[in-house]
């Protein structure tokens, strides 16, 4: 047992015993005297024997009142397509402590990572769903769906890229009904923006690569279609390679070299974004200009990012979790959207791939990494 776990009271009768029942043998002298009393001695034993029955049946029932009375800890399932980094996971914890609901106090948090394998989502959901979790947190839309096809009465809060209406999470923004809402972030809709800043990098780009995961679907077909768009616009050439799994991604770039890319916009996908060490230093490897949709690529060594702030988003599923723990209706929750959006540039991660990087780009980062 926890050492936060109480321990109901209980009760010692031996003291009742002696005060209630005088001990007489049933047999020999004493067994006359009683049948000799008459009745009103015999009443009185009756009823001081009944007195007893009923404390002793109160006093056994008085431990399982008070485990009655005890509040069950509340579980908060955390489900992903892949691990999430602790200093995010550290915000969601700090924003829920800051509302009463400490971890391993008086909250658990169940996590169920897919590590990249999309197909396992709704196995996992299945588990939360049969855990009784007072509300499930959904990192991307897959994982939202999943939870969303498993329960249809426990809350659950996604953090989405994708356009929530669009993907079929909830009815609307601002009246999303039913059990879902969450928080949107803009990074799949980046990908034009995202083209534009690289080429401003890297203005001899003239062959651009797109990394995307064909397991993401929707994140797939967005991407490719905003930056295919884009890119007659900008002046360059698209190549679109794919990758679910590790060994995947280093043939992905073993495609690049071949088709001798000059730079390389990766989408927005929750596997390559724990995967975001290999992905920094293969880019930096084969001398390949990247830009990626999160800060913690840069930090990991990419060449630069723009996109939402997950800090951010982080901040505002821990305060709607806390709000439904407190006894708020997901439908009463108008889905957020986070409008935030980072430009980090590696400056030193420029200098190694032998880039100078525009005064203006510089100027406009959010960051810059030394």
């Amino acid at each position: 047992m926890g050492e936060n776990a109480r321990t109901a009271p209980t009760t010692d009768v031996a003291p009742l015993i002696g005060s209630m029942i005088p001990v007489y043998p049933l047999t020999g002298p004493r067994q006359f005297d009683i049948m000799r009393s008459g009745p009103g001695l015999r009443e009185q034993m009756q009823f001081k024997r009944r007195t007893f029955i009923t404390l002793l049946g109160g006093a056994a029932a008085w431990p399982l009142a008070t485990r009655a009375q005890q509040s069950p800890i509340p579980v908060i399932g955390f489900l992903s397509p892949a691990s999430t980094p602790q200093h995010l996971v550290a915000i969601l914890r700090q924003i829920l402590a800051e509302a009463g609901y400490v971890e391993g106090r008086n909250l658990t948090i169940e996590y169920r990572f897919a590590e990249g394998q999309y197909d396992r989502l709704p196995a996992l959901a299945a588990e939360l769903v049969q855990r009784q979790a007072a509300v499930i947190i959904a990192g991307t839309t897959l994982a939202a769906l999943a939870a969303k096809a498993a329960t249809a009465t426990i809350p659950i809060l996604f953090n989405t890229p994708d356009d929530p209406v669009g993907v079929g999470l909830v009815a609307s923004l601002a009246r999303p009904g039913g059990n879902v809402t969450g928080v949107h972030q803009l990074n799949t809709g980046l990908g034009a923006k995202q083209l534009g800043l690289l080429r401003e990098l890297v203005p001899s780009a003239a062959r651009v690569g797109l990394l995307v995961n064909p397991n993401n679907r929707n994140a797939e077909a967005v991407m490719t279609r905003e930056v295919t768009a884009a890119a007659p616009i900008i002046g360059v050439e698209i190549g679109v390679v794919g990758a679910s799994d590790r060994s995947e991604i280093g043939a992905a770039f073993a495609t690049l070299v071949r088709n001798r890319a000059d730079a390389l916009v990766v989408g927005a996908d929750s596997f390559f974004f724990s995967r975001r060490l290999q992905l920094a230093t293969l880019a930096t490897r084969h001398a390949i200009p990247a830009i990626y949709n999160a800060r913690e690529f840069p930090e990991a060594g990419g060449l630069m990012s723009y996109g939402a702030s997950l800090t951010e988003v982080y901040r505002y599923t821990g305060t709607y979790t806390a709000r439904i723990l407190k006894g708020d209706k997901p439908a009463d929750l108008p889905v957020v959207q986070s409008t935030k959006l980072e430009l980090v540039i590696n400056h030193e991660t420029a200098r190694i791939l032998g880039l100078t990087v525009p005064d203006k780009l510089l100027a406009t980062a959010d960051e810059v990494i030394e």
